[in-house]
């Protein structure tokens, strides 16, 4: 099987051959055949060093045997049968004592249904319909959660989504002044931030911000969201809001928290989780808020779940995979200055982004952070992935407890013949 043909299959198939919108590429994608540990390869037997690792959630590694082995063993009890189980509250039990957010914990089938449960949970909480986000950062695709993801913009970036409910959605800039005076609007009931910063801290939010942002919203008494569905089980075990000891009232989580299987959780205070409780009844209604989904805490997810809990939480996965960015962002940076690019690769924890263009990103807002011309962004993507290095979006990365000091510095060699062809080619100068 060859990638063009494949590609011309799925195009008869599937809207633009895919079923994710980043998953398109021109001329057309790598299908791959199979994965393991910091690899993969496609069907044309193609290996890649992987960088995208599921999208961010394959904190552990590709097919790691202990999930592996869970997996198989729970399939031969019961794939499914939309009944309470043991491993639930196991993995529940997790989550509870590693997020200091966390009294009672809700899962979901993805981390999009996570923040639009967190925002309906905000929002009967608050008795307040309207939300403030932060510009530039991403919480799903859902109807609630598109106005402002696009630094710059205060346009929605697709069709199909109401103007009533983009009416009930206030945009502010990661500042402490900014969200301060959005907040006088005493219709907001909700702020929903993504802990990293816009994109997983492509655009970088300091801790010192987060802090501030944080206290301005405990100052409005307005219920506060953090989105960690990357940062959870990244950062740290518990997250950005266990490592640098900033408390939100919810937490949205996907990705890593199902041992990186389909799935996504939200954990919170217990006075506004009980708002899902049956027994809990508000205006007649009970329960309170409202949620279904055939899906939610499947056996399957959470047998592979409870297999990842104890190697996430003693912390040792994610210091090596911190340790294998920081090698991959000193190395980017080694090789920008040995070839007089003037860029700069950065990023906190297991994640690297690069900026070409200056060496430093202060005075730059988001739009200009994210608003790289886009012959350069492709130049710079194909060129690592035609070197069998394949990046997660834009011009970002992130690496994996099972990512190695060797795979890092194979990846650094085609970053640094990458350069040269683009220096050569004009797509940098």
């Amino acid at each position: 099987m060859m990638n063009q043909d494949l590609s011309t299959r799925a195009r008869a198939s599937l809207p633009g051959g895919v079923s994710h919108e980043l998953r398109y590429r021109d001329p057309y994608p790598v299908f791959i055949d199979r994965a393991q540990g910091g690899e993969k390869w496609d069907v044309e037997g193609r290996r890649y060093i992987d960088f995208k690792m599921g999208s961010a959630s394959q904190m552990l590694g590709h097919c790691h045997p202990a999930i592996v082995e869970a997996i198989q063993k729970q399939a031969e009890r019961s794939v499914f049968s939309a009944d309470c189980h043991t491993r639930e509250i196991e993995w529940a039990e997790w989550v509870n004592r590693l997020y200091p957010s966390a009294d009672r914990t809700r899962f979901t089938a993805s981390g999009t249904e996570s923040t639009m449960l967190a925002l309906r949970l905000g929002r009967a909480y608050s008795g307040k319909d309207h939300v403030l986000r932060v510009e530039g950062h991403f919480h799903g695709w859902h109807d609630h959660a598109l106005k402002g993801a696009k630094p710059g913009s205060d346009q929605v970036p697709s069709l199909g989504i109401p103007d009533a409910i983009n009416d009930l959605i206030h945009i502010c800039a990661a500042d402490p002044q900014a969200m301060e005076s959005a907040l006088q609007d005493d219709r907001i009931g909700t702020v929903i931030i993504e802990a990293s910063g816009a994109n997983y801290g492509c655009v970088p939010l300091a801790t010192d911000t987060l802090r501030a942002l944080h206290d301005v919203v405990r100052a409005a008494g307005v219920v506060l969201i953090f989105d960690e569905i990357i940062t959870g089980f990244r950062w740290s075990p518990g997250g950005r809001q266990a490592r640098d000891g900033i408390v939100p009232d919810l937490t949205t989580l996907a990705k890593v928290v199902t041992g990186g299987l389909p799935g996504g959780a939200i954990c919170g205070r217990a006075d506004i989780m009980e708002l899902l409780n049956n027994a809990t009844v508000r205006n007649g209604f009970g329960p309170a808020v409202s949620h279904k989904g055939t899906f939610n805490g499947s056996p399957l997810i959470a047998a592979a779940a409870c297999a990842a809990m104890p190697l996430l939480a003693n912390g040792e996965a994610q210091a090596q995979a911190d340790a294998m960015a920081e090698r991959m962002r000193d190395g980017m940076n080694a090789a920008m200055k040995r070839q007089g690019v003037a860029g700069i690769a950065y990023g906190d924890s297991s994640i690297f982004h690069v900026f070409f263009g200056r060496d430093r990103l202060d005075g730059l807002g988001p739009a200009e952070i994210r608003g790289l011309p886009k012959p350069l962004v492709k130049a710079y993507r194909d060129g690592m992935l035609s070197r069998g290095v394949d990046m997660m979006a834009y011009t970002s990365g992130l690496t994996s407890s099972a990512h190695t000091p060797e795979l890092i510095d194979e990846a650094l060699l085609a970053f640094d013949d990458t350069l040269s062809e683009m220096i050569r080619d004009g797509a940098l100068t």
